[in-house]
């Protein structure tokens, strides 16, 4: 919370100032030479959350007395939730049920590479209680099926009415959070050593690909098994063009520190196999060291482009924020179910949120709020299998399958995964608009590689299959730009 507090009065200084859009220069710095009017792109990376999780019942909210109400606008679009069949004649063994703000907090669900493709058996999602839903902890592993409402994930539901939210989205792969994480970078999660690498609880990897969260081999915050990828990352592509960017996490400064989660424990801030730089050699900063100066935020120095959170508000305080941008949030409000919760989660989004709209940059911004996982909660939606895996530890379609590989491709990586949340926040986006084109994580790493004319990672990487964002957007009428929206951080509702 420090360091929001920081950037707010940082902030207030540069005050709500705004400027045209002007004509690129005949010889653009690297940073500003874009396909598009976006000049900076921030992804926001938060966990564990599917989309009926949160969207289910989007833009209809039960608005009980003593809740924050969501008043949804007579022409908001609909998405792709909850029918009544759906909520009252579920295959499931239960029904899919609300839960208030009064219970946000809940436990973590099972969210395993395995696990969720049987959850979906064969295309009819009916199986989420066997097969997601946990008895860990003494757990009722029907609670795979709650979902939240506008109010609860009040901010999201008003964000969505502002800006684009997509109901069409999914995790790249089945799995948990570091396959999530690699494919927003790399489009892959294959090149991962040692291979044969594996816990109690099955292996990390399978034929040389990441399929559970072992930590990056070397980063001084390591608790058990490690790998680290071969290959390369958007950060190489970034670098090799002279653009800005770098990923500011949590807790990355100390990375033993705590806060009290949603569970009332201590939670470390920094979570290493949430920090996907880290696994590769030619973009880690293992030591954690810290930038040189606030002036190389952004640049190569010894931090290598990996920072804390209080680095990227010290860079938007000297009006220099990078050209692409990776946020994440400490531990306790990242959103991860059993130790954060959506109203943890809500105050951190919304701070930093209600931060970048008073930036001088925002109006050249693309602010993407996303999930690497979806922890194994319910969604209706049987998701495309776009990439076919045959191993012992897929089981979509049958034992050892989801659906029959080609020769010569890279194994378990069968996806795409589960329906995950995403929004667009920009001065550009389409306003109270819901976007059905077919993306996956590796669909954000095409838009930075798009936009600044990086080239693709190669080797198999999701990227070339990944759909655009780019229809979330309305460049065409420059004189027609989205006001920001300010949000309360505890409410989620609308400042006045």
């Amino acid at each position: 919370m420090k360091n929001i507090r920081i950037a707010l009065v940082c902030c207030a200084a540069l005050g709500a100032q705004t400027f045209p859009l002007s004509a690129q220069d005949s010889n653009p710095a690297p940073d500003e030479a874009t396909t598009s009017p976006i000049k900076h792109v921030v992804v926001i990376y938060q966990e564990n959350r599917s989309f009926d999780h949160y969207f289910g019942t989007y833009p209809f909210a039960l608005n009980p007395p003593g809740e924050p109400a969501f008043p949804a606008a007579d022409d908001t679009p609909s998405v792709n939730g909850f029918t009544s069949a759906l909520l009252y004649r579920n295959y499931n063994k239960i029904n899919p049920f609300r839960l208030g703000p009064a219970h946000a907090q809940t436990g973590d669900q099972t969210h395993e590479y395995t696990a969720e493709q049987k959850a979906c058996n064969h295309g009819l999602m009916d199986k989420f209680v066997e097969f997601t839903g946990t008895t860990d902890e003494g757990q009722d592993p029907r609670q795979v099926m709650a979902y939240f409402d506008g109010n609860t994930v009040t901010a999201l539901w008003n964000y969505a009415q502002h800006f684009v939210l997509s109901d069409n989205f999914y995790g790249t792969n089945f799995g948990p959070s570091t396959p999530g994480a690699l494919n927003l970078i790399s489009g892959q999660t294959h090149g991962a050593t040692p291979p044969n690498l594996s816990t109690d609880s099955g292996p990390d990897t399978v034929d040389g690909s990441v399929i559970a969260d072992p930590q990056p081999t070397g980063d001084i915050a390591n608790t058990r098994e490690s790998v680290r990828m071969h290959g390369r990352n958007v950060g190489n592509l970034l670098n090799a063009k002279g653009i800005t960017w770098g990923w500011f996490e949590g807790g990355f400064r100390d990375p033993f520190a705590t806060h009290i989660g949603s569970d009332g424990q201590p939670k470390t801030d920094y979570i290493p196999h949430h920090e996907p730089f880290q696994y590769y050699r030619s973009t880690a900063n293992l030591q954690h060291l810290p930038p040189s100066s606030v002036a190389m935020i952004g640049r190569t120095d010894q931090a290598n482009h990996q920072y804390d959170l209080v680095d990227f508000w010290s860079a938007a305080a000297a009006h220099h924020i990078p050209a692409v941008t990776y946020l994440k949030a400490a531990g306790y409000q990242d959103g991860h179910p059993g130790y954060s919760d959506p109203l943890a989660e809500q105050t951190f989004l919304v701070n930093t949120i209600n931060a970048l709209q008073k930036l001088p940059e925002w109006q050249n911004m693309a602010i993407i709020i996303a999930y690497d996982d979806a922890d194994g909660w319910y969604d209706h939606v049987s998701p495309p299998i776009v990439q076919q895996s045959n191993t012992p530890e897929d089981a979509f379609s049958a034992p050892g399958m989801c659906g029959v590989a080609r020769p010569n491709e890279f194994q378990a990586r069968a996806g795409y995964g589960p329906r995950l949340p995403l929004l667009i926040i920009s001065s550009f986006a389409k306003t109270n608009y819901v976007d059905h084109a077919l993306t996956d994580q590796s669909s954000i790493l095409r838009f930075v590689e798009d936009n600044w004319q990086l080239g693709r990672i190669g080797n198999q990487s999701f990227d070339e299959k990944a759909g655009s964002l780019l229809t979330a957007f309305d460049f065409d009428d420059h004189g027609h730009r989205v006001r920001p929206l300010f949000l309360d951080p505890t409410t989620g509702q609308p400042v006045k």
